[in-house]
């Protein structure tokens, strides 16, 4: 690599040693330095187990160690010459302080695993594991053994629900043979005229003719009768293998503990059933605040964004509290919902945004520092992602490949689209010209759709503040040419930056971010409209309410989860505050008189923030004693939809215009000849 250890020395404010045989000849170097007490950054990834183990030998080595590849990533690249801003952004982000940890989510596992399939392709199974694990079979088929050596179980599979040590399994047996009572003697079979009884000692029923042969030779033992109800059975298992050619669950994501394997067992998913005994933790990779929450205000269904995008179907409905449920057992930390979260309720939390923003204002800002220009993060997975870019640098090296540009910054994640909009944007506020985001075969098709929509809405800030070019991308790739021709585009693609790098720390609010990163980039704005439209699905918008139609009865108001609509105490007027609204469209469900509608927009002047009126009406005052109690447009309303009804005749429609006090004064004063339950 053609590495300028003087130049990477002055944009980190140290002396940086250059080696070209670290793990070899110079390891003496290595150990020296891990003998202080500061940190150590190892910029090598391909040797971190020989260095780890080198450390471990080392007498008095305490220092903590770091390690950093900044080789596939821009060394090993035909711009690799041109790259030393971009190493040195890569080695000041390796300094940074680990996250904060977080909450874990734990499964406990005795072994207890049920096998799915034909009898013998779940004897080779058991062959495999059965000394580990405690092996049961759901027969579908297949010819067993004439040894009775694991439980079998038979039916109809009515459900599977649960997770790794906690799965309920529901089935119905039907089947006239009781395998709990049969001595697999095989005088059923061979008494059977039909061929109705196989080796997996069930009766076929399509096939019977109903001789009862079999009942005859079985007489002894009584496992066969056809008379028997079918019985609902229950059990609980912490492992699931199912060996069937359609899943028992059809979501992208499966729940951890059930695997599927309709051609059988490999050896990585044999090693991996293996070692599924013990307890196992993993990061509860959300944080979920309801009293933020647009799904459900009344009963009346909201925002549904997380709940339609989750590919592991962990989060569903719970209208009665107003809330979502999130089942940490099945998340499976994609963070797409807290992509596509509009308020904010469900933030990610492997790393918090906060941790994500300053690693990025770290690799942005040394990277200005360094004389970079035109930088371009390109987001990626830590797995397939990683993967690929490692390949792609190989390649170069070789020179059959380009390689990583000298602008583009690799970042890897968790996952790609746990990362969205809030994030984007202050990239583009720290100095970012370009986010893109790496997706490969990885990610399911909702994935993409959701973060297309997303780089649309913030795309569309962007342009509408007058900032020149394509800021945001998403680049599919599944091999190092093709990602390599991606990337070609994308380091010469001109995206105008901001003038100024923001400064701002991001908070732990999705909202706040929001509005600091665009108020940054508006101050920094080439030119800055009143009004930025937006595309369906953004966050942000107003509401237009029909006066007409709007009779101010307020449900509106109690609808809306973020305050964005409010009443006056003082007068009958509705307000509505932008800046809060997230789109959910609640107002909209719960009018009754269907006269809001949801306008997607940007307001990019301070009445943003300011409560303005969108509708008002004259107060409706009591005709017997004066007192307003309503407003005038409600009271006719509701006079012009009871005029018709038998119970709202004469008097009693006059008295839907007084207040409430005088409308019980004026029922037991009028000597009008109402029949009242006092006169019986």
């Amino acid at each position: 690599m053609p590495l300028q250890a003087k130049s990477l020395g002055s944009a980190l404010n140290q002396e940086l040693p250059l080696h070209t045989t670290l793990c070899r000849r110079e390891a003496a170097s290595f150990q020296k330095a891990i003998k202080g007490s500061e940190e150590v950054v190892v910029a090598c990834t391909q040797e971190q187990r020989l260095f780890s183990e080198l450390a471990q030998e080392t007498e008095g080595a305490v220092a903590p160690i770091r390690f950093v590849n900044i080789r596939e990533t821009g060394g090993w690249s035909r711009d690799a010459a041109q790259a030393m801003p971009k190493i040195a952004a890569l080695l000041a982000a390796a300094h940074l302080p680990d996250p904060q940890p977080v909450a874990t989510v734990t499964y406990k596992s005795n072994g207890r695993l049920l096998v799915i399939g034909a009898l013998d392709a779940c004897e080779q199974v058991a062959s495999l594991v059965g000394d580990v694990l405690d092996v049961t079979f759901f027969a579908q088929g297949g010819r067993s053994e004439q040894q009775r050596r694991y439980p079998i179980l038979t039916g109809k599979l009515d459900s599977i629900k649960g997770w790794l040590g906690a799965f309920d399994v529901e089935w119905t047996r039907g089947n006239p043979i009781d395998l709990d009572l049969c001595t697999r003697c095989n005088a059923c079979i061979t008494a059977c005229p039909e061929d109705a009884i196989g080796l997996d000692y069930q009766v076929d029923m399509g096939k019977c003719k109903s001789h009862r042969a079999c009942v005859q030779a079985c007489e002894a033992v009584g496992a066969i009768d056809f008379d028997r109800a079918p019985q609902a059975f229950r059990e609980t298992f912490d492992i699931v293998l199912d060996l069937r050619a359609q899943p028992a669950f059809a979501q992208h994501a499966p729940p951890q503990g059930y695997f599927h394997a309709p051609k059988g067992l490999d050896l990585p998913q044999v090693v991996k059933l293996r070692d599924l005994v013990g307890e196992f933790e993993k990061p509860k990779f959300f944080e979920y605040k309801a009293k933020l929450c647009a799904h459900s205000r009344n009963e009346k269904t909201g925002c549904t964004a997380c709940i339609d995008v989750c590919s592991a179907e962990a989060i569903t409905s719970d209208k009665s509290r107003q809330q979502v449920k999130v089942n940490p057992n099945l998340c499976v930390g994609c963070g797409t919902c807290t992509t596509v979260c509009p308020s904010g309720a469900i933030t990610y939390a492997y790393p918090r945004a906060n941790d994500q923003a300053v690693k990025l204002k770290t690799l942005l800002g040394t990277y200005a520092r360094s004389g970079g220009k035109q930088a371009a993060v390109l987001l990626h997975s830590q797995e397939r992602g990683q993967a690929l870019i490692e390949e792609l640098g190989r390649a170069a090296q070789l020179g059959v490949a380009q390689g990583v540009p000298a602008n583009v910054i690799p970042v890897p994640l968790w996952h790609t689209a746990s990362v969205g909009i809030d994030l984007w944007l202050t990239a583009v506020a720290y100095g970012a010209a370009q986010v893109v985001v790496l997706m490969t075969r990885e990610e399911v098709p909702e994935y993409r759709d959701a973060l297309r929509q997303q780089m649309a809405v913030a795309q569309a800030i962007v342009t509408g503040l007058g900032y020149a070019g394509t800021h945001f991308a998403l680049v599919e790739a599944d091999a190092a040419a093709d990602l390599d021709q991606h990337l070609r585009v994308v380091a010469t693609r001109d995206a105008q930056p901001a003038t100024d790098r923001a400064s701002f720390a991001v908070p732990a609010e999705k909202r706040t971010t929001l509005e600091l990163a665009i108020d940054h980039l508006a101050a920094c704005a080439p030119a800055v409209p009143e009004v930025i439209d937006l595309p369906q699905g953004a966050p942000f918008g107003a509401v237009a309410v029909d006066k007409d139609k709007c009779t101010l009865c307020m449900s509106c108001v109690s609808a809306c989860p973020v305050s964005a609509l409010q009443d006056n105490p003082a007068a009958p007027q509705l307000r509505f505050i932008e800046k809060n609204c997230v789109q959910c469209g609640l107002c909209a469900k719960t009018c009754p008189e269907d006269a809001i509608a949801l306008v997607p927009r940007l307001l990019t002047t301070p009445a943003r923030k300011e409560a303005r009126v969108v509708n008002e009406t004259k107060p409706f005052a009591c005709v017997r004693c004066g007192k307003p109690f309503g407003t005038l447009k409600g009271i006719e309303a509701m006079l012009g939809r009871l005029a018709g009804h038998s119970m709202f005749q004469g008097p009693a429609l006059e008295r839907l215009k007084m207040c409430g006090d005088c409308r019980v004064i004026d029922m037991f004063s009028s000597p009008d000849g109402e029949v009242k339950i006092t006169d019986a």
